[in-house]
């Protein structure tokens, strides 16, 4: 049973996810949640996914073809579509999830498309190391990268602005 009182005292993380690195932001992200936090991200949609385009439609395809028994009568993997769930289910699958304590920071997770008004005046956070800050490496080489929002438009199942 969850006293009262522990959610009074959480501190909340609101996380600005325009320009950072999805796998790395995720992980930080986690972190956070293991260690009690509550955190919300916004602009889910401007989060980055590094690669080629074409390899990295492959790899959400993939997941979204594979198929699970579920039942003799409907085999299916549910996976999300939508920028706020991929980013969602990306930081869930970083959590403990069978555990208690996973179960827990994954209720203390809210993920939203845009900036809620409840949220426009808060204080918004990034972590340095999961921002792309150019788009050139030390090498000199283009870096590639699609946004959330791109990847949800191909999926079919993102919001169409």
């Amino acid at each position: 049973m969850v006293n009262i009182q522990t959610y009074a005292q959480e501190e909340e993380i609101v996380v600005d996810a325009t320009n950072l690195k999805l796998g790395r932001m995720a992980s930080y992200i986690a972190k956070n949640l293991m260690q009690g936090k509550r955190v919300t991200v916004v602009n889910a949609e401007k989060a980055i996914v590094t690669g080629n385009k074409k390899a990295i439609l492959e790899r959400y395809l993939m997941l979204l073809g594979r198929s699970q028994k579920r039942s003799i009568h409907r085999p299916s993997v549910w996976y999300p579509r939508t920028p706020n769930k991929l980013v969602w289910y990306t930081i869930v699958r970083m959590l403990p999830r069978k555990k208690a304590k996973g179960k827990m920071a994954m209720h203390r997770l809210k993920v939203y498309v845009g900036v809620p008004e409840k949220y426009k005046n808060a204080t918004l956070t990034s972590f340095e190391e999961a921002k792309l800050i150019s788009t050139r490496n030390r090498s000199g080489k283009l870096i590639r990268y699609m946004t959330i929002e791109q990847i949800s438009r191909e999926l079919k199942g993102g919001r169409q602005t």
